[in-house]
């Protein structure tokens, strides 16, 4: 009995504590450079991009071996007849044997084993630069890889922080309408009992219940507006399963950045997108160098050693079938050997003209992606100055919000106030409530609207710096 009581509560703690575990995981405490670091190191985006740049690399050792000569060996050990035959004839793609021997009268079949050992070296030692145009075409691809892992580092960067924000402006647009909504069930037990004893007409109690109502549509739209938010910064994070919500830095919502004109500190051209447009114009320019070499020929070395074993022997006359012999070692001991040096030219005349337009095509893709570049170039440039425009309409708009909320909720008690002593109407109430709603809510904001622009000027300028460092 005892026993089976305590198992029963060892299985009850484990539960508890499994529950209390889950339930600490629904909330994740995250500063925003904790949160900016986690995204970049575990989103798929930037993984695929260190993986396509590893890839690069790699391919770069490869095209470097490429200037290596081609080094064969090769072996092998046959058996068949030699029955050799006067005429022409082409191994077209390899289908046809090599067998050599005199030319008989008549057909023989007998065969005996037969062995080729052979080294071959090939080596293309002079194209006019083509090896070498085709490693720096690989080089600059590398190069681009980098600037686009690093653009794409960069701008994942603002995504996580504009989320960041996003998250931490609708828990505060959570708090308003919770606020709203324990107002407005206050307001509605003073009317409802002033309607009860006859003080106020009893369209009141409606439009207070109405009030009500209104205020909880609000708190849960502002709601799943939060739930959204966090949504999109789990995604940013690389969260598979995303938590209920998020514990974050409230910094955001009470003060301004220590320095909300900070100059960027990176140049325009070493943006980091355009740093990626400016990479992707090189890789055509090193495309089309080394699409113009394979209008000139080739040089080539070639060198061959060969030997071979036969299980024939020399014929004593001609038109006299073969002496032959039946074993396999004998017949694969090379007993002949061959060797050849040269060098070889070749050269497709007809290349030039293909050749021609290759690089003509490339050219015009060099001027389409300069094209490119010139618009991102003129519109991080008008973002600049839109931003500079927002970060100082927003540092108004904050200097502004503190007076408004004093304000809204002066008028708020005061109109409550008059409303419970039969001096104010329900509308003249319910337009202090909404002023009062109207201050928070730009309150709360106000803020964060400033660090939303100091982020948009972080954004355009390519200095992430200018946001991160500035609080």
């Amino acid at each position: 009995m005892f026993s089976k009581i305590s198992i029963y509560l060892s299985f009850c703690t484990l539960g508890l504590v499994a529950a209390l575990n889950v339930n600490a995981q629904d909330i994740v405490a995250l500063s925003m450079k904790e949160a900016v670091q986690l995204g970049v190191d575990n989103h798929p985006a930037i993984k695929a991009k260190k993986n396509q740049l590893g890839s690069s690399k790699a391919y770069l050792k490869e095209t470097k071996a490429e200037y290596l000569p081609d080094l064969n060996f090769s072996a092998q050990n046959a058996y068949g007849t030699i029955n050799g035959q006067n005429g022409p004839l082409i191994g077209y793609r390899g289908l046809a044997v090599s067998s050599s021997g005199p030319a008989l009268p008549n057909q023989s079949w007998n065969a005996a084993f037969g062995a080729l050992y052979l080294t071959n070296v090939n080596w293309d030692f002079f194209a006019f630069g083509r090896a070498m145009e085709r490693i720096k075409v690989q080089k600059q691809i590398v190069n681009r890889d980098e600037a686009d892992l690093g653009q794409q580092e960069f701008q994942h960067k603002v995504r996580i922080a504009a989320a960041y924000l996003n998250v931490l402006a609708g828990q505060r647009l959570v708090k308003v309408q919770q606020d709203n909504l324990n107002r407005t069930q206050e307001i509605r037990k003073v009317i409802v009992a002033r309607v009860k004893n006859g003080l106020n007409p009893g369209v009141d109690s409606s439009l207070a219940n109405t009030e009500v109502s209104n205020a909880k549509i609000q708190l849960t739209n502002a709601q799943q507006n939060e739930q959204e938010q966090v949504n999109q910064l789990s995604q940013y994070l690389g969260y598979a399963n995303p938590p209920r919500d998020f514990s974050l830095d409230s910094t955001f919502l009470v003060r301004n950045p220590m320095m909300p004109d900070k100059q960027a500190s990176v140049a325009q051209g070493a943006h980091p997108v355009l740093q990626y447009y400016k990479d992707r114009i090189q890789v055509s320019d090193e495309q089309a160098r080394y699409q113009k070499t394979f209008a000139l020929p080739t040089f080539s070395f070639v060198g061959t050693l060969q030997g071979r074993g036969s299980g024939f022997t020399l014929a004593p006359a001609i038109n006299t079938p073969v002496a032959h012999t039946g074993s396999y070692i004998d017949a694969i001991n090379p007993t002949r050997y061959n060797y050849l040096v040269g060098i070889a030219t070749s050269w497709n005349f007809s290349s030039l003209f293909r050749t021609k337009y290759q690089v003509q095509s490339q050219r015009l893709i060099s001027r389409q992606y300069q094209d490119e570049y010139d618009l991102v170039d003129q519109q991080l440039r008008n973002q600049q100055v839109l931003a500079n425009t927002r970060i100082s309409n927003a540092l108004k708009n904050a200097a502004e919000a503190p007076g408004q909320i004093r304000s809204a909720n002066e008028a708020y008690l005061q109109k409550t106030t008059l409303y419970k002593n039969g001096l104010a109407t329900i509308t003249d109430f319910q337009q202090a409530l909404y002023t009062l709603y109207r201050a928070e809510t730009s309150n709360y904001i106000a803020y964060n609207n400033v660090w939303q622009a100091l982020l948009f000027k972080a954004a355009s300028t390519g200095d992430f710096d200018v946001f991160i460092n500035n609080f």
